[in-house]
């Protein structure tokens, strides 16, 4: 006697193949997608923020290749146009300077920086910057709080006054600072005085742990530090950042900023990335880099335990 169809045994058999076949094709599958090359800069901020990507990237699955702090802006940038990494945390008011843009007011309004530098690096570079944090690491100059504090230093208005009547000053600062025409020379020209060459302990990195500590402990006769919005350690190590009450500098919010054709490839990034760039704002970033840079914590560890407090990752 013939028997119609396949006994059940046999029909559950071949849904159990079929779905294991299934399994593996879309597991293979995602072992041929390249993995997403996670870069950063050099210093404390830069390591913290590629450390939090990093981590969260893998947590949920996505491939990563770690190229955390891989060098300054310049290297960072010309990198991810260049194709060599996928994604690094950038800031908005770079954008004026990298399009050749700096006059535009808009640089100076955080939701406005970020639209034009998204609109105008993905028209020319297939760039997307994704979630920006609510913070605003601008470039800043601190002082000696002795030195604030006696000669009545509160902002670079009177910073200017000081150099101006031959106080003594010396500026630890990085290469970039020093010569990128929107950072320090910015503020020479607003406010109207011109440090000397040996008015200027000029070094290769960006860190400002670095800076801030020269300034800390006089090193070479340095009483002052080239500074970011977000530093930790300032008022630590018994400094005070000084105004700028003419709004020099642009908005420097962090933004995630990743290749298009990666975004494509892996659309997860956007969404996971966004809750994280969100919670950093400006105490929590101080804080975050605080741990690092006066407590000597690792930042991978920093980035670990605060994913896990906040409940980014499992």
């Amino acid at each position: 006697m013939s028997m119609q169809g396949n006994p059940p045994r046999r029909l559950a058999l071949r849904s159990l193949l079929a779905a294991a076949l299934a399994w593996q094709a879309r597991f293979a599958q995602a072992q041929t997608v390249a993995a997403v090359r996670v870069a950063s800069k050099i210093d404390t901020e830069g390591s913290l923020l590629g450390q939090l990507m990093l981590r969260t990237l893998q947590a949920h699955g996505i491939r990563t290749e770690n190229r955390l702090q891989l060098g300054n802006t310049q290297i960072l940038r010309a990198a991810l146009l260049a194709g060599q990494i996928d994604l690094y945390p950038e800031y908005t008011g770079n954008g004026a300077f990298f399009l050749g843009d700096e006059k535009n007011p808009a640089w100076r309004n955080h939701a406005a920086g970020h639209a034009r530098v998204k609109a105008l690096d993905a028209e020319r570079h297939q760039l997307v910057w994704l979630q920006p944090s609510p913070a605003n690491n601008t470039w800043a100059i601190a002082l000696r709080q002795d030195l604030a504090q006696a000669q009545r230093l509160k902002s670079l208005a009177d910073l200017s006054r000081y150099l101006g009547g031959g106080g003594r000053f010396k500026l630890a600062a990085s290469a970039e600072f020093v010569e990128r025409p929107d950072a320090l020379p910015a503020f020479q020209a607003a406010y109207g005085f011109k440090l000397r060459q040996e008015q200027l302990l000029t070094l290769a990195g960006g860190d400002t742990a670095v800076t801030l500590r020269a300034a800390a402990e006089q090193t070479s006769g340095v009483n002052a530090a080239m500074a970011y919005g977000t530093d930790g350690p300032v008022a630590a190590l018994g400094l005070v950042i000084l105004d700028d009450p003419l709004g020099v500098q642009p908005v420097y919010a962090p933004t995630p900023v990743i290749r298009a054709e990666v975004l494509a490839r892996q659309p997860r990034i956007a969404a996971l990335l966004a809750p994280l760039f969100s919670s950093l704002d400006a105490p929590t970033l101080q804080q975050l880099n605080a741990r690092i840079a006066l407590e000597g914590q690792d930042a991978g560890q920093v980035a670990q335990a605060y994913l896990k407090a906040k409940g980014l990752i499992p």
